[in-house]
This record gives C-alpha cells, structure tokens and sequence, in this order.
C-alpha cells in the first residue's frame, strides 16, 4: 500500500538505517508530513529523498512494511462524531516499545478524556516522546492498544490531531506565511479559509510582521511560535504538544499558556509534555508521570496533590517562639527571608498550633496550610530508588 503526499522541496539528507534523521531539521517535517498525510512510519526502514529537485514541491512515497509477520493497516471508515467529556479521547492499553536492547516504553496505560488538559511529565528519557510518537502513529508500538476517540487510528482520524514535536524543523528558506498555509492545505484547508486563518493566528501569537520572512529570520522563540501554529491551524479536535514552551521568555509562556485555555475552552482535548512544572501545575486537568519507561502516577491534579498532602502550615509571625520549640507540636522548621515552614508532629493538627500561638500572644500575620507542589511532587518521584 502506498500513500503519497506533498513536501515544500529542499534538498534533505534522508532517514539512517536505524531509522533516526541525519538532518535535525528533518524530524520535525518528517513527523509533520506523517501525520498530514496519514502515513505510517517503521523504525529501521531507509527513507531517501531525490538528489535533485526541479520545483518547489516534491513527491514522498511511503510504503506500509510488514512487522512481525502482521501487515498493519489503515481503515478507510468515517470520522466519528466528537464524543462527551465522559468518554476518553485517546486510551493507551499496556503499551510497550523498544528499540534494540533500550525499553523506551515499559506496560503504559493511560486514559485521556475529551475537553480536557493532560499532562505527560517526566524527566529526559522516560518515554515521553515515543508515547506521543505511538499515539500519532509515527511509530507503532511492540504491544498493547491504541486507540483515538474510540477507534484504532486511520488516515481520517489523523486529520483530527494537531501534533507539535519537541524538534524544531521548519522549512528556513520559506516564507513564513508561505509555510502556515503549506501545512494548513495538507490539512485540507482551503486556500481562502487557509489564509484567513494564517493571518489570524499570526496576529493572536503577535507575528505579523513576520508573515513575509523567512524561517531563518525568525528567534528560537518566534520559530516555536510559528510550529505551534501548524499544530492548530486546522481547528484539530486533539492537540498533542511535545515541550511547547521550550525556547519561550516568560511572557509568551504566559501567552502560549492562555491560548492552549482557549482551546480547553472550545471544547479541545490537550495532550502535552513540558519539564515546566509550574505551568503544568496551573493548566493540566490531569497528569500522568512516567520515569524509567514506567508510570509512577497518574490522576487529575487535585488527586495526585492530595495523595502526597503533608500536615505543613506556612507561617509568617513575630513572637511565639516557645510554641514552635514544642515539638509536640512541630517536628521540623524551614526557615525563609519572609516566614518559615512548620511541619507538624504526628497527632498535632493546625487548629492545636493556631490555639497555642494565640495564647501564646504571638502577632501572625500569615497562617496557610501547605500543599506540595507539583515540582516537589516530580522531585520525590523520580529520585526514588527504582
């Protein structure tokens, strides 16, 4: 079987017979041209691209390879309605992957409901990127399920997903706008429509006026701007973000963070993996941490939170200090430049600490019981001994 699409012509070193791009730029094309055209790629299979290219465009054939023994292929079905915030969007069923001797992905199950925001955390290495790569389709998994908006993935599904990759890969010689609308047409977006929103999203990420530059013109950050608007330029139903904010200053941050609510808002199930707790922690509805290629939780935020809850008061007060010596009542102090962090013996409670801190006349001026947050969370899990 085989599938063939278009791709902006420059002349790219291809694909190594370990299947790993020999130009950097090529894995984010590649992975972009995948899911544009509903194609399937296999780890190991040689991918050339022609020596000389006559046009702009050039023509990539990909040809579907048996696995195992077992031809894997696409459905040509319909697209499925959009389904309720109750039924999952994406489920992972006992997914394993491995390249050589190198588990990436050990056992992985996990459910992603529709309409939400879900975090895939972990450190460098745990399994992120194949994960995403294996819902996507760019590279199948040894065993288990996969399976989107309640069916295996095909070729009409795919056109479903938004899919921004942790590599950056833009075409550097185009123009910006030239590129927007190349990527939006593979998505089967008029040529109209394809502009409107072209100019649309360049003035909502505040890049118009780079609309008529190229690539290579652009910042590291404005380059990540630009690939994020790939991702969502056909109004996909799943957006899959692989460390959106990388290269981003703080404000943009902020505004990639604000946009991604937005589609949150419209009804959008998100996918992301980002190494930037602190935002996790404010966007995700849900998240699911993975280090050595395994799960080690998984839940919604408040879930996760609560289940490494500590009975901790931050406190900023003057006085009291025969009170916090009482270590039947503290059992640790952490000092900072504007309060200090109490934890509480075990079978003291903050309501015992606030009474004797009242009796004992001490001004408090702040009283807060203390949640982890979700970086001390990452931090305890993935330093734990395995």
């Amino acid at each position: 079987m085989r599938v063939c699409g278009q791709v902006p012509g420059r002349r790219l070193r291809g694909i190594n017979a370990n299947g790993a791009a020999e130009n950097p730029d090529f894995a984010f094309t590649f992975d972009t041209f995948a899911i544009a055209r509903g194609t399937t790629m296999y780890h190991g299979r040689r991918f050339v691209q022609p020596e000389n290219l006559a046009s702009s465009f050039f023509v990539v054939t990909t040809e579907l390879m048996e696995r195992s023994g077992t031809l894997l292929e696409s459905s040509s079905k319909g697209k499925n309605a959009l389904m309720s915030n109750n039924s999952p969007s994406v489920v992972v069923d006992h997914v394993s992957k491995s390249f050589g001797e190198f588990t990436a992905v050990n056992d992985l199950s996990l459910a992603v409901h529709a309409g939400r925001i879900f975090g895939l955390l972990g450190p460098n290495g745990a399994g992120k990127t194949t994960t995403i790569r294996m819902i996507v389709n760019i590279t199948a998994p040894d065993s288990g399920r996969i399976e989107l908006f309640g069916r295996q993935i095909t070729p009409e599904l795919q056109d479903r997903i938004g899919y921004l990759p942790e590599e950056r890969g833009l075409y550097k010689k185009m123009k910006v706008g030239d590129q927007l609308r190349f990527f939006a047409e593979l998505k089967s977006v008029p040529g109209k429509e394809a502009d409107r929103r072209v100019d649309q999203w360049l003035e909502k990420l505040k890049l118009t006026e780079w609309k008529n530059k190229k690539s290579s013109e652009l910042s590291k950050g404005m380059q990540q701007k630009i690939q994020f608007i790939t991702a969502v330029i056909h109004e996909p139903d799943l957006v899959i973000l692989d460390e959106p904010f990388s290269g981003l200053d703080p404000v943009n941050v902020d505004l990639l963070k604000e946009i991604i609510l937005e589609l949150k808002a419209s009804g959008k199930t998100i996918i992301f993996s980002t190494h930037q707790m602190e935002v996790a922690e404010r966007i995700c509805d849900d998240i699911c941490l993975i280090n050595r290629s395994r799960k080690v939780l998984e839940g919604s935020i408040r879930e996760v939170k609560r289940a490494f809850s500590r009975n901790a008061v931050a406190l900023r007060l003057v006085g009291g200090e025969t009170v916090l010596a009482d270590r039947t009542l503290i059992s640790n102090i952490q000092r900072h430049s504007d309060g200090l962090e109490a934890l509480l013996a075990e079978g003291a409670t903050p309501q015992n600490l606030l009474k004797e801190l009242l009796a004992a006349d001490a001004t408090i001026e702040r009283f807060e019981m203390i949640e982890p947050s979700l970086h001390d969370i990452f931090v305890e899990k993935v330093t734990e001994k395995a």
